[in-house]
């Protein structure tokens, strides 16, 4: 594993972004994990997180004008990495919807950058999909060309005869990557295991979940 996905693992669980424990999905499944960005709360945290996906954004190539991130997790993710890649030299606009449309003052679906060129969509992580799949119809609605989509975390978890991602990359014809995975999370347990009883137990539960609900690759 390199010294980058470590660092954004440690300090994931050090934010409680990533929690073990017992869980349950929208899915109805039992997890032995859960993932939550809304954790992160503070300034540096955040920057830290912009630079992740800005990162991955950079590494991936990516033609677009624009940042999306869905309310409301979205919405921090889509600020943070627009600012990391404007100090990497790539000046792009952020936008993200709002729940309801605003019928007075500047009115409209959405805030910030306009969403009719090449918007690249960001956002937490991919379970089933449902919440990309409505952010991509709002963004094809007004107009936008939806380039790819970016992830902090893929679940690995099998739908349909797939993965959420592999299905959904599929659906919009479209590449949607991210900056972790389930099997990163694994390695990570496992390296910090060696020295800690209790990441070995977290480690066993999360390892008997991938093997009965998910799949390596996407």
């Amino acid at each position: 594993m390199d010294q980058q996905k470590r660092d954004l693992l440690a300090l994931l669980i050090d934010e409680e972004v990533l929690q073990f424990g017992s869980f349950v999905l929208k899915s109805g499944r039992q997890s032995p994990y859960f993932f939550n960005l809304g954790a992160i709360n503070t300034g540096a945290a955040i920057a830290a997180l912009g630079e992740a996906y800005a990162e991955k954004i950079t590494d991936l190539d990516f033609s677009f004008d624009t940042l999306f991130g869905p309310a409301y997790k979205g919405i921090p993710i889509a600020v943070s990495a627009a600012q990391a890649l404007a100090r990497r030299g790539n000046n792009t606009g952020w936008a993200f919807n709002r729940k309801e449309a605003k019928a007075h003052g500047e009115g409209g679906q959405f805030v910030g950058a306009c969403v009719q060129g090449r918007v690249l969509l960001v956002d937490d992580v991919l379970t089933a999909g449902t919440a990309l799949r409505e952010a991509a119809g709002l963004i094809t609605a007004a107009g936008g060309e939806l380039v790819g989509v970016v992830i902090a975390l893929d679940r690995q978890e099998r739908i349909d005869g797939g993965t959420a991602v592999a299905n959904l990359s599929s659906e919009l014809a479209i590449p949607v990557t991210s900056i972790l995975t389930l099997q990163d999370v694994i390695e990570y347990l496992d390296l910090i295991g060696r020295e800690d009883n209790h990441s070995k137990q977290k480690l066993a539960q999360v390892k008997a979940y991938q093997a009965q609900y998910c799949q390596l690759g996407t």
